[in-house]
């Protein structure tokens, strides 16, 4: 996924905000469900949350730059996913995380369902 780095991602000095990488990330990965006609939860109660996240600022990103989002899967278990997820500007990664998601209902782990499993597999 691509995405154009505006003014309202930037701190005073033209810099991408660190938290805004993983907006982006967050954008990517809801992009993919959205693109396959899928929503990333079913129903107000269930969905993934984050249970941890490492997460490693390269270098920095600029006012009108154009980041490529990459995601891949590094594990997929019964009620967890973990991805890893990359920004980059052109050849340059900026940011990097390692990002583990649980699927929920009613607020409690919950095997995830095989239709977001096949997705995930698509990453």
């Amino acid at each position: 996924m691509q995405i154009r780095v505006y003014y309202e991602d930037t701190d005073a000095g033209g810099i991408v905000y660190h938290a805004n990488y993983i907006k982006y990330c967050e954008r990517a990965r809801s992009e993919h469900f959205f693109s396959q006609g899928i929503m990333p939860g079913e129903g107000d109660k269930s969905g993934f949350v984050v249970r941890k996240m490492n997460a490693d600022f390269l270098a920095t990103a600029s006012l009108g730059d154009l980041l490529g989002v990459t995601t891949h899967i590094l594990t997929l278990k019964n009620t967890s996913v973990v991805l890893r997820q990359e920004v980059w500007r052109k050849e340059t990664k900026v940011f990097g995380m390692d990002i583990t998601l649980v699927y929920v209902e009613a607020g409690r782990p919950k095997r995830i369902p095989e239709r977001f499993k096949t997705l995930f597999e698509t990453f």
